[in-house]
Protein backbone atom coordinates (compact mmCIF):
# COMPACT_ATOMS: atom_id res chain seq x y z
CA UNK A 1 0.00 0.00 0.00
CA UNK A 2 1.12 3.41 -0.97
CA UNK A 3 2.09 5.69 1.96
CA UNK A 4 -1.18 8.44 2.44
CA UNK A 5 -0.19 12.28 3.64
CA UNK A 6 -2.50 13.89 5.88
CA UNK A 7 -2.50 16.99 7.07
CA UNK A 8 -4.38 17.99 10.26
CA UNK A 9 -5.79 21.74 10.85
CA UNK A 10 -8.70 21.69 13.57
CA UNK A 11 -9.06 23.43 16.36
CA UNK A 12 -6.86 21.13 18.35
CA UNK A 13 -3.82 20.68 16.10
CA UNK A 14 -2.43 22.85 13.13
CA UNK A 15 0.04 21.09 10.86
CA UNK A 16 -0.25 17.85 12.36
CA UNK A 17 0.93 15.33 9.59
CA UNK A 18 0.29 11.88 9.54
CA UNK A 19 0.76 8.96 7.06
CA UNK A 20 -1.58 6.21 6.36
CA UNK A 21 0.20 3.06 5.88
CA UNK A 22 -2.02 0.15 6.30
CA UNK A 23 -5.82 -0.66 4.58
CA UNK A 24 -8.38 0.45 6.70
CA UNK A 25 -9.88 -1.19 8.92
CA UNK A 26 -6.84 -4.28 8.68
CA UNK A 27 -3.87 -5.21 9.66
CA UNK A 28 -4.51 -4.49 13.64
CA UNK A 29 -2.09 -5.77 16.30
CA UNK A 30 -3.04 -9.01 17.14
CA UNK A 31 -3.81 -8.16 20.71
CA UNK A 32 -6.06 -5.41 19.91
CA UNK A 33 -9.77 -6.78 18.56
CA UNK A 34 -12.13 -4.12 18.98
CA UNK A 35 -16.01 -5.21 18.42
CA UNK A 36 -16.90 -1.89 17.16
CA UNK A 37 -16.08 0.29 14.66
CA UNK A 38 -15.29 4.27 14.32
CA UNK A 39 -18.48 4.07 12.31
CA UNK A 40 -20.63 2.09 14.31
CA UNK A 41 -19.54 3.90 17.94
CA UNK A 42 -20.76 7.57 16.42
CA UNK A 43 -23.94 5.85 15.52
CA UNK A 44 -24.30 3.94 18.54
CA UNK A 45 -23.83 7.15 20.62
CA UNK A 46 -20.81 7.83 22.39
CA UNK A 47 -19.25 10.84 23.97
CA UNK A 48 -22.27 12.47 24.63
CA UNK A 49 -22.13 13.22 20.72
CA UNK A 50 -19.67 15.94 22.02
CA UNK A 51 -16.78 14.70 19.65
CA UNK A 52 -15.14 15.12 16.27
CA UNK A 53 -17.66 17.47 15.22
CA UNK A 54 -15.09 19.79 14.46
CA UNK A 55 -12.91 17.47 12.44
CA UNK A 56 -15.47 15.43 10.37
CA UNK A 57 -12.75 16.61 7.22
CA UNK A 58 -10.29 14.16 8.37
CA UNK A 59 -12.43 11.44 8.90
CA UNK A 60 -14.47 9.33 6.04
CA UNK A 61 -18.33 11.16 5.92
CA UNK A 62 -19.93 7.71 5.47
CA UNK A 63 -18.90 7.57 9.47
CA UNK A 64 -21.22 10.93 10.30
CA UNK A 65 -24.36 9.91 8.02
CA UNK A 66 -26.17 8.57 11.20
CA UNK A 67 -23.76 9.78 14.05
CA UNK A 68 -25.44 11.30 16.79
CA UNK A 69 -23.63 14.65 17.63
CA UNK A 70 -23.89 17.78 18.95
CA UNK A 71 -21.55 19.99 18.37
CA UNK A 72 -22.82 22.86 20.84
CA UNK A 73 -22.25 20.46 24.03
CA UNK A 74 -21.82 17.08 25.80
CA UNK A 75 -25.57 15.63 25.66
CA UNK A 76 -26.09 11.92 27.63
CA UNK A 77 -28.65 11.05 26.32
CA UNK A 78 -27.01 11.11 22.84
CA UNK A 79 -25.11 8.15 24.52
CA UNK A 80 -26.79 4.64 23.18
CA UNK A 81 -26.93 4.04 27.25
CA UNK A 82 -28.23 7.54 28.32
CA UNK A 83 -26.19 8.36 30.68
CA UNK A 84 -22.90 9.90 31.35
CA UNK A 85 -19.86 8.00 31.62
CA UNK A 86 -16.82 10.72 30.40
CA UNK A 87 -14.56 12.55 32.01
CA UNK A 88 -13.65 15.46 30.86
CA UNK A 89 -10.65 15.96 28.67
CA UNK A 90 -8.84 18.21 31.41
CA UNK A 91 -9.15 14.49 33.68
CA UNK A 92 -7.27 12.84 31.15
CA UNK A 93 -4.84 15.60 30.61
CA UNK A 94 -4.15 15.80 34.74
CA UNK A 95 -3.60 11.63 34.18
CA UNK A 96 -0.94 12.11 31.94
CA UNK A 97 -3.15 9.78 29.64
CA UNK A 98 -3.54 12.02 26.64
CA UNK A 99 -0.54 11.80 24.08
CA UNK A 100 0.30 14.83 21.84
CA UNK A 101 -0.18 13.00 18.40
CA UNK A 102 -3.79 12.64 19.37
CA UNK A 103 -4.98 15.58 21.55
CA UNK A 104 -8.76 14.14 22.44
CA UNK A 105 -8.01 10.89 23.15
CA UNK A 106 -7.93 7.24 22.66
CA UNK A 107 -11.23 7.75 20.54
CA UNK A 108 -9.66 10.03 18.27
CA UNK A 109 -6.04 7.51 18.07
CA UNK A 110 -8.56 4.45 17.37
CA UNK A 111 -9.86 6.66 14.62
CA UNK A 112 -6.47 6.85 12.98
CA UNK A 113 -5.53 3.67 14.10
CA UNK A 114 -8.64 2.51 12.07
CA UNK A 115 -7.51 4.41 8.84
CA UNK A 116 -4.53 3.02 8.96
CA UNK A 117 -2.16 5.37 10.75
CA UNK A 118 0.45 3.32 13.34
CA UNK A 119 2.97 5.34 15.33
CA UNK A 120 4.78 4.60 18.20
CA UNK A 121 1.74 5.28 20.86
CA UNK A 122 -0.12 2.22 19.57
CA UNK A 123 1.18 -0.25 22.43
CA UNK A 124 -0.08 1.76 24.85
CA UNK A 125 -3.10 2.36 23.62
CA UNK A 126 -3.47 -0.86 23.41
CA UNK A 127 -2.94 -1.97 26.36
CA UNK A 128 -5.06 1.09 27.66
CA UNK A 129 -7.89 -1.02 25.65
CA UNK A 130 -7.17 -4.30 26.94
CA UNK A 131 -7.34 -3.01 30.49
CA UNK A 132 -11.50 -1.94 29.92
CA UNK A 133 -12.14 -6.10 29.24
CA UNK A 134 -12.05 -6.43 33.28
CA UNK A 135 -15.25 -3.96 33.03
CA UNK A 136 -16.99 -7.23 30.71
CA UNK A 137 -15.96 -9.71 33.93
CA UNK A 138 -18.00 -7.56 35.58
CA UNK A 139 -21.15 -7.06 33.67
CA UNK A 140 -20.99 -11.02 33.24
CA UNK A 141 -20.80 -11.51 37.09
CA UNK A 142 -23.42 -9.21 38.29
CA UNK A 143 -25.99 -8.68 35.20
CA UNK A 144 -28.55 -11.02 33.47
CA UNK A 145 -27.42 -11.82 30.11
CA UNK A 146 -29.32 -9.37 27.83
CA UNK A 147 -30.41 -6.94 30.24
CA UNK A 148 -29.30 -3.78 28.92
CA UNK A 149 -30.57 -1.31 31.43
CA UNK A 150 -28.06 -3.08 34.51
CA UNK A 151 -25.22 -1.30 34.98
CA UNK A 152 -25.32 1.76 32.03
CA UNK A 153 -22.56 3.45 32.95
CA UNK A 154 -20.28 0.41 32.61
CA UNK A 155 -21.69 -0.46 29.41
CA UNK A 156 -21.41 2.88 28.13
CA UNK A 157 -17.74 3.28 29.27
CA UNK A 158 -17.32 -0.16 27.25
CA UNK A 159 -18.56 1.88 24.43
CA UNK A 160 -16.33 4.43 24.63
CA UNK A 161 -13.70 1.89 23.83
CA UNK A 162 -15.41 -0.05 21.16
CA UNK A 163 -16.40 -2.66 23.54
CA UNK A 164 -20.03 -4.27 22.79
CA UNK A 165 -21.65 -4.96 25.74
CA UNK A 166 -25.52 -5.39 23.98
CA UNK A 167 -23.90 -9.32 23.44
CA UNK A 168 -23.25 -9.74 26.93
Amino acid sequence: MKKIRICVNDLMQTDYVYYLTEPVGENFHPDFRPELTPREMLELGVFGGKYLTDCRGEFPEEWFANARLCHERHVPELNFFGVNASKPLSYWREKGWIHSDDPRGWFQWYCRYYLGRRCADDPRQIKRWRAMARHIAQLRKNCPEGHLACRRKQRQALLHWAYDSRKI
